[in-house]
């Protein structure tokens, strides 16, 4: 009953402007920033420029988790110390990836997750779960798709909540406008409230110096730490178009996890690797209902947009971009952090290599 109350709820939004819409944006380039820690409340939260801080956590080789949720042939992720501290491993009963298309953001949504394998792989009973879309600015709506799409970010929100999650707190970090309109504008606040879920606007007290210890070109970074701290964490970037890395992908959209992020752009490809080494995300679902095919990362113009009606999953985040980046005409080798991720071993890029599940509805 409380998972029909939730889905009505989201079903019954008046999202003038939700339905239809899909989007996410990430960060715009920054001033160029020394690489030196600064403190955690030093920078406004839509300040884009900073100084490069540090982030530790349990390093991502840690023991594979040991604790099976149901379905029993899928391997569900004990609590972690940190985010960084248990990546889900495959399932060799499921397929490593799956790619579904379809006119409704939530059907395809619901039905990525339960191809490779259902919430309740990833959320076991009682955990915190952050959510983390792109919701760069408050200039545009969702139609503009330079932010998440608010019905796939609910959707996520919901499955989590039913799959047994005591939280779910849905944010981002702007460089454009302040959290509260941002995600006001987006549609996503409106639609996460609905069912269930909270609202993080993000604190800058709450960014934490931390190391990275399987960093090659960032060895500190100031993160937050509501995000280093969660039970899983699962990323939902939009894909679209970006002046400076060509494309924002899963990779790129955690920079809205740090509050340097103008220091990641002295390096791209590899200081993005950097961050994945470090917060690995469980759970990546690329939004790609709709593409913003130019003008990234905040656009603004309709004619930009393209209608693609996909959503891809997958506990790996290299392989969600690597297929993310064919959407536009380019090859994972392309992307500089798509790349550089890659050849550290923090995913598979090699699409041909994967078993993918493909499904129109």
């Amino acid at each position: 009953m409380k998972s029909m109350t939730r889905r009505s709820l989201l079903a019954g939004l008046s999202l003038t402007g939700l339905g239809l819409l899909a989007a996410s944006c990430s960060p715009k380039s920054a001033p160029a920033a020394q690489e030196q820690a600064v403190a955690a409340t030093a920078v406004p939260a839509t300040a884009e420029a900073a100084t490069a801080v540090s982030a530790a956590a349990t390093p991502a080789s840690a023991a594979a988790p040991d604790t099976p949720a149901a379905p029993a042939d899928t391997p569900a992720v004990s609590k972690p110390a940190t985010v960084a501290a248990q990546p889900v491993e495959p399932a060799p009963s499921l397929p490593y990836m799956a790619v579904v298309r379809g006119s409704s953001p939530e059907e395809i949504t619901t039905q990525a997750i339960e191809a490779i394998g259902g919430m309740k792989r990833f959320v076991q009973p009682g955990y915190n779960v952050v959510v983390k879309p792109n919701i760069c600015n408050a200039s545009h709506g969702p139609e503009y798709a330079s932010t998440t799409n608010p019905i796939v970010v609910a959707t996520l929100t919901r499955l989590a909540l039913d799959a047994g999650a005591k939280r779910v707190q849905v944010m981002d970090y702007p460089f454009s406008g302040s959290s509260a309109a941002a995600y006001k504008r987006s549609g996503i606040e409106e639609a996460v409230l609905a069912v269930g879920g909270e609202m993080e606007v993000i604190n800058p007290a709450k960014f934490v110096d931390a190391e990275i210890p399987e960093g090659v070109d960032l060895k500190k970074a100031q993160f937050y730490k509501p995000i280093l701290d969660a039970d899983l964490l699962i990323n939902v970037p939009i894909a679209k178009h970006h002046n400076l890395a060509r494309l924002t992908l899963a990779g790129k959209n955690l920079l809205g996890v740090i509050q340097n992020r103008g220091a990641i752009h002295l390096n791209m490809g590899p200081r993005i690797a950097d961050l994945v080494s470090l917060v690995r995300p469980q759970l990546n679902v690329m939004d790609a209902v709709r593409m913003l095919m130019d003008h990234g990362p905040t656009g603004g113009n309709l004619t930009d947009v393209k209608e693609a009606s996909t959503v891809i999953a997958s506990h790996d985040l290299v392989a969600v971009d690597a297929y993310a980046t064919t959407l536009f005409g380019l090859q994972p080798e392309e992307i500089s952090y798509v790349a550089a991720s890659a050849e550290r071993g923090l995913g598979v890029a090699d699409l041909g290599s994967l078993d993918i599940a493909e499904i129109t509805l």
